[in-house]
């Protein structure tokens, strides 16, 4: 076998290995019983506590725990509004970076607020130290947000009924501390050993062998970049993210930090299944998702080790595949990996450029994003799939003629609404914003590094990613202007927290309800065939919203290659 694909193979099992066990342990944490790590973190959080003057123990409905998550969310920005636009003045800067202009800082503070790190500046060159240990607290911070939602979501269906949904703050902390913390901890300690900078100095002076002076940034990059995986966060500590020696310096540190990227989503789904003491469920999700997945993943791998037909027919070896923006160290197969990974569980971090993917794998990359429930972010990769499983519930009640119900709990026509809403507000964020972009090329004709099908690719990609939170490129579109920095800021924060609000209302609403005890008429949701259902739901919506504009960008720019 391939020793590359191996290498994949490896990945992936050793992923969902460790997610097991982990999503027992979330589970544990979030229900309140004793753990191994509570000796070491108890102290800490009751000091944050005190001094916070937080009572966990009061039980929020689920209204009040939105309007605790986008209070918080609120904060975070202005103090990052502030930091950013004058980090130029403050300490921590040996490299004598300028402060953003308020286009910039807005743009760059919402995504790392929403835990999608679009990155419109250069990460070396763009912030301070003191910039950049902001947004690393704002990668555990909104990864946490996140994680709490999901949480709030598993206690609504673990209880009959109720409106005690527990204690926004009280997830939000643990998340933090007992599960991002510890894991970003282990992924740093081995980030260290294969070199990765851990200083305050500034840029290094270097002469090359050709004898010329080069200056190398550095920085505290070992303590960011771990985060930015664990919390399906994707910032770069430098520009080009990890195809950059220092934040991926060899082919273990891309293994881990690949594995850093899948162990929450995963472990959040088993996590579901502890906590609601529905193990079979948890499985059907983590089936469904993993066949999406690979649907995605293995089409990839196959294009980019297979090469640029167009190259090949020049006479040049395309035997190492399709090479052109990838690291040799790397290799094909690994990079084609890393981009379904990195969207479809919406880190977007990149270890190879996108916009020099072959242009079908670029429509996985999208198709990925426009998805976004298989695996998804921490914490809101399982609140995405929710909505699809109480639009599969209600289409396969009306089907069989049964009142449709979820875990105990009727559908009705409010949840459907909602449902609906946030199914539809994906879509309509991304091609509205993607055909604005189109419609006012004053704006944005010059950011384009490509005309033609792929220029449209640039433009849908950019749209999508923020929708998605996501985070990564086709960066071949200078996306650093007025335009894109307003534009996508807004499509960041109604593309964050309304697909997480809608969720949360959904089973706010269904945990206040009458628990129905299963009988012969229930429709059972832990089987293979709702999850046929739920994959059909999906690939519907997905194909009626996003097939044209498919049509117009990738995969008209396939066949142009032939």
């Amino acid at each position: 076998m391939n020793t590359e694909i191996l290498g994949i193979i490896v990945m992936f099992t050793f992923s969902v290995l460790l997610a097991i066990p982990l999503g027992k342990y979330i589970a544990k944490v979030y229900g309140g019983d004793k753990t191994l790590l509570d000796p070491l973190f108890n102290p800490v959080e009751r000091l944050f506590y005190k001094i916070s003057g937080i009572n966990t123990q009061t039980e929020m409905n689920w209204k009040q725990q939105m309007v605790a998550m986008l209070t918080i969310n609120l904060i975070w920005f202005l103090l990052g509004m502030l930091i950013l636009m004058t980090q130029g003045s403050l300490p921590l800067n040996p490299d004598g970076n300028p402060s953003m202009p308020a286009d910039l800082a807005f743009n760059t503070v919402i995504s790392f607020v929403v835990n999608c790190n679009l990155q419109h500046y250069s990460g070396e060159t763009g912030l301070s130290y003191i910039g950049q240990y902001w947004l690393m607290f704002l990668q555990f911070v909104s990864a946490g947000t996140g994680m709490a939602a999901a949480a709030v979501l598993f206690r609504a269906f673990r209880d009959k009924s109720t409106t005690a949904l527990g204690n926004f703050y009280n997830y939000f902390v643990k998340s933090c501390t007992r599960i991002l913390l510890p894991l970003s901890f282990v992924v740093a300690i081995v980030l260290l050993f294969e070199g990765t900078p851990m200083t305050f100095e500034g840029k290094d002076r270097i002469t090359t062998l050709q004898g010329d002076v080069q200056e190398i940034s550095r920085g505290p990059a070992a303590a960011f970049i771990p985060i930015k995986h664990v919390g399906t966060n994707g910032g770069g500590f430098y520009g080009v993210n990890s195809a950059h020696p220092f934040e991926n310096p060899s082919y273990l540190t891309n293994m881990v930090e690949m594995v850093a990227q899948f162990i929450v989503p995963l472990a959040m789904v088993f996590a579901f299944g502890y906590f609601i003491r529905r193990r079979k469920l948890s499985w059907m999700i983590f089936s469904v998702m993993t066949v999406g997945f690979l649907m995605l993943t293995i089409p990839n791998i196959h294009m980019e080790m297979k090469g640029n037909p167009a190259i090949a027919q020049m006479g040049i070896d395309t035997s190492l595949g399709a090479m052109e923006g990838k690291e040799i160290r790397l290799g094909a197969a690994a990079s084609g990996f890393w981009s379904i990974v990195t969207t479809v569980i919406s880190t977007g971090s990149v270890n190879s450029m996108h916009d020099s993917s072959m242009p079908l794998s670029g429509m996985n990359e999208l198709l990925a994003m426009m998805i976004n429930a298989f695996y998804g972010g921490a914490g809101v990769g399982i609140l995405n799939f929710f909505v699809f499983v109480i639009l599969a519930v209600f289409i396969s009640g009306l089907m069989v003629g049964r009142t449709p119900e979820f875990l105990g709990k009727k559908v009705e026509a409010r949840e459907m609404k909602i449902a609906m809403v946030i199914a539809l507000l994906h879509p309509f964020l991304i091609l509205v914003g993607t055909a604005l972009s189109v419609a006012l090329p004053q704006y944005t004709l010059e950011t384009l590094n490509n005309s033609g099908f792929h220029g449209l690719s640039e433009m849908l990609y950019e749209n999508t990613s923020s929708a998605a939170n996501n985070g990564s490129g086709f960066e071949g579109l200078g996306d650093n202007t007025m335009w894109w920095n307003i534009s996508t800021g807004f499509i960041l924060i109604l593309g964050r927290f309304l697909p997480i609000i809608g969720p949360i209302a959904i089973a706010g609403l269904l945990a206040q309800k009458r628990y129905i005890p299963e009988g012969d008429g229930t429709l059972k949701t832990d089987t293979a065939t709702f999850g046929l259902m739920v994959f059909a739901v999906i690939a519907i919506v997905a194909a009626l919203a996003f097939f044209p504009v498919l049509t117009l960008g990738p995969i008209a720019e396939y066949f142009s290659l032939y």
